[in-house]
């Protein structure tokens, strides 16, 4: 049976203290908070994580250790089961939990990932599932889908001791085992059956999670999907398995469900973290996300006519004496002559900041832009942020480069992509 242990929800730049409650930061257990520090450790000096962008860890007078999510989103399920979800920091009038779990799902969906390609946020019941659990729908429903198609059959080799010849006569073990007993040959032969690589994964997994699961309604589709592989066994040698996976067109249903096997049985996450406290890391930088999510936007967007590049690098800061220091804006938008540039940042400002915490760096970067790119308009994109009242920002250099820092409202994206376009003169559809 599944272990109950507590699901934790915190929102970036939200923490938690060892033990010990603190206004604006959740208590975790000693135990999970230690294992928690060793993770963050482990992902400074091991993998290259940068663990700024991860966690933080800092102490502060009178609470003591305090852990601090950064610019990763998703899930950490600890090793003693306790899960701790971390959220994209979204604002916005009545933006609640389960809106935020549905944004992020929509952001996961633009990602060039197998896995959510064909996601359907819309059944995913983000109100009442925590992201594990929703993942574990995700690859229940994956699982359903595969057993309606039916499993796949392949010939194995067997090695048995049987009362009929067939296949290869194997000697010596032959000789071994029926010395006596002349009745029986020990023999190798092929069998058509559906235990082979890629069902034993998938049945060692759903085992795995009804055993984690603490939803009644995961659990129980994961006992009846399991009843549909009845005659395949389950995996004795994880890594040996996949290493036996060919994924032909014959088989290319099941490459979804088999990217979640290596994500929820081996703990592989999208991003490569190290550290034994952790099961399953499920850790998305938001960065990455937004700029992914306003590219498909645009994408769906914009009207015929319109050229969208993503990444461009056809120029660099320098030409000689060779190409240096790439220029990669996020969007480039091109149309009848003119050229339009935006660049993503996921940040939410404030008209308490400085330059309403719009960094000098971002601005060098536009600026750059604008004159390489011979620009009719330059775009600094953010999230939408209630704290800042003026909307309606343009620095204007007196060479005459213009940077427009603009907002899109995630709970409504599609209505502030279109408003955006239309500012911006481009043709769109709705």
């Amino acid at each position: 049976m599944p272990s109950y242990a507590k699901t934790y929800t915190i929102t970036e730049y939200g923490g938690f203290t060892r033990g010990i409650k603190s206004y604006g930061y959740q208590a975790l257990s000693e135990k999970t908070f230690d294992a928690l520090e060793a993770f963050i450790l482990a992902n400074n000096t091991d993998t290259g994580t940068d663990a700024v962008q991860l966690l933080s860890l800092s102490v502060r007078h009178s609470v003591g250790k305090i852990i601090t999510a950064k610019n990763y989103v998703g899930l950490i399920k600890m090793s003693d089961g306790t899960v701790i979800e971390i959220l994209p920091k979204i604002v916005g009038d009545g933006v609640t939990e389960g809106d935020t779990k549905r944004i992020f799902l929509e952001m996961l969906k633009t990602l060039k990932v197998v896995t959510f390609k064909d996601l359907n946020v819309s059944n995913l019941q983000t109100d009442r599932l925590n992201l594990l659990e929703i993942f574990i729908k995700m690859f229940l429903d994956e699982v359903t889908i595969l057993t309606k198609q039916g499993l796949k059959a392949a010939y194995t080799p067997v090695e048995a001791n049987e009362r009929y010849f067939k296949g290869k006569l194997l000697a010596s073990q032959n000789i071994k085992n029926n010395l006596v007993d002349k009745g029986r040959f020990f023999v190798c032969y092929e069998d058509f059956n559906i235990n082979r690589p890629e069902n034993r994964l998938i049945k060692s997994t759903l085992r795995f999670l009804r055993n984690t699961t603490n939803d009644a309604r995961n659990r129980q589709n994961a006992t009846r999907l399991l009843t549909f592989f009845d005659g395949v066994e389950y995996s004795t040698n994880i890594d040996s398995d996949f290493s036996k996976c060919f994924l032909d067109r014959s088989m290319s249903h099941y490459s979804k469900a088999l990217s979640w096997c290596r994500v929820l049985l081996k703990g592989n996450s999208f991003t490569a973290f190290a550290g034994n406290e952790v099961a399953i890391a499920l850790l998305f930088p938001m960065e990455k996300l937004f700029e992914s999510f306003v590219a498909a936007k645009f994408r769906r967007h914009i009207g015929s006519g319109v050229n969208l590049r993503t990444q461009d690098v056809r120029y660099s800061l320098f030409d000689t004496p060779v190409r240096a220091f790439s220029l990669r804006p996020d969007i480039v938008l091109e149309f009848e002559g003119r050229i339009v540039i935006v660049d993503t940042k996921w940040k939410l400002l404030s008209d308490d900041a400085q330059n309403i915490g719009i960094s000098q760096s971002d601005m060098y970067q536009m600026y750059a832009y604008g004159k390489k790119y011979q620009a009719d308009r330059i775009v600094l994109l953010y999230p939408y942020s209630d704290a800042v009242n003026n909307t309606n920002i343009t620095y204007v250099s007196n060479d005459h480069i213009e940077v427009d820092i603009e907002f899109v409202d995630l709970k409504n994206s599609d209505r502030s992509i279109t408003q955006l376009l239309a500012k911006l003169r481009m043709p769109f559809t709705v």
